[in-house]
């Protein structure tokens, strides 16, 4: 999301108006006369590492995802609430692997909107809904831990609640992405005699300002806010965790003790990892779109167009990276992928009841 300067030609470049927040290079990504592109060698090689980065992270987001929400369809024992939230962030992931990274690559090749006026209203909306939901759910499945282990909630969410909390997320989400649809405007570009390139981008009716002021409040709900409570929540975890692992509780628990204080170790460590990826991978693109909202002199740099597209591609990893770190590290999910597989003592695991994560 973002303001929508007067589209123009300056130095026979298209000034950039951000669409929203994964769609949008800048409209003069690639197109003739561009001469930082000018060399066709530089230019194939350019488009040739640009294919190779997204195509990976879609393929990676897609099977990691697909995976996920296939085990816990798959596997009784994984149809646990904790497992529904996880399935939901899977399902939001896969939809921006798969409506946000293919649309994004080819208009950043093409350099202008080749898909008509409708997917230009339901692109941009579909994607926002879509990350605002994975962003969502990643608080919910904090919030659901924190009550869990913090409080040492006996009664467990039951599963109409847990289904009622994830069509919430969806309907939230739609109303924050919304704007995205309705100040959206398809339309035609004239760069010089005889160039013209369709483009996909925000209109808004009231004052330039308008589209700013909406930026960085997505900025604030989308990033500052989730990674306000997801801390808060997974450093009362880690806390609790360490004042309730004792040399009492190791002595007198025997080996169970033991294992007690290694299955919570893992699980403090999967929570702190997922924290710093979430930070690390989406802090460089929404630092950089915010510094595009307050400046459009930043539209100007040079290197403006590889650095939107290196921070794009860094917050886009975290699409296949939450299937790692919710599954992969997970000894219930890593036996079910290996079942999934056809390997049969794998399998025998995979359908052993899940413990791994509520710890």
């Amino acid at each position: 999301p973002g303001s929508c300067p007067d589209q123009g030609i300056e130095n026979n470049t298209v000034e950039f108006c951000k669409s929203d927040l994964l769609i949008s290079p800048p409209d003069n990504v690639l197109h003739p006369g561009d001469e930082e592109v000018s060399d066709g060698s530089l230019r194939s090689r350019s488009q040739v590492v640009l294919i190779l980065a997204y195509s990976t992270i879609i393929v990676l987001g897609v099977l990691g995802n697909s995976l996920v929400i296939y085990v816990i369809y798959r596997f009784k024992t994984l149809r646990t609430v904790t497992n529904f939230f996880i399935a939901n962030l899977a399902v939001a992931d896969l939809l921006v692997n798969m409506l946000c990274l293919p649309f994004t690559l080819v208009y950043t090749l093409q350099g202008e909107w080749k898909f008509g006026s409708t997917l230009c209203l339901l692109l941009p909306y579909a994607q926002g809904l879509a990350v605002h939901v994975s962003t969502v759910t990643l608080n919910v499945i904090a919030l659901d831990r924190h009550r869990c282990i913090v409080y040492h909630l006996e009664t467990r969410m039951r599963k109409d609640v847990c289904f009622g909390v994830i069509a919430l997320t969806w309907v939230l989400s739609a109303v924050l992405a919304s704007p995205l649809a309705i100040f959206r405007e398809y339309s035609s570009l004239t760069l010089e005699p005889g160039l013209t390139i369709l483009v996909c981008t925000e209109r808004w009716p009231g004052k330039s300002t308008d589209g700013t002021i909406y930026s960085i409040s997505m900025l604030i709900l989308q990033y500052f806010l989730p990674l306000s409570i997801i801390s808060f929540a997974y450093a009362r975890i880690w806390s609790k965790l360490r004042s309730h692992v004792s040399p009492a509780e190791s002595v007198g628990g025997g080996i169970t003790g033991s294992e007690r204080h290694r299955r919570r170790r893992k699980t403090t460590k999967m929570l702190v990892t997922m924290v710093v990826v979430f930070a690390v991978s989406w802090l460089p693109f929404h630092a950089f779109q915010l510094a595009t909202d307050i400046d459009s002199k930043v539209l100007d740099m040079r290197d403006y167009r590889l650095l939107y597209t290196i921070f794009h591609v860094v917050a886009m990893c975290s699409t296949f990276a939450n299937p790692l770190l919710y599954g992969w590290m997970n000894r219930n999910y890593r036996a079910a992928f290996l079942a999934v597989f056809k390997c049969h003592q794998a399998g025998e695991r995979g359908r052993s009841s899940y413990s791994g994560y509520t710890e």
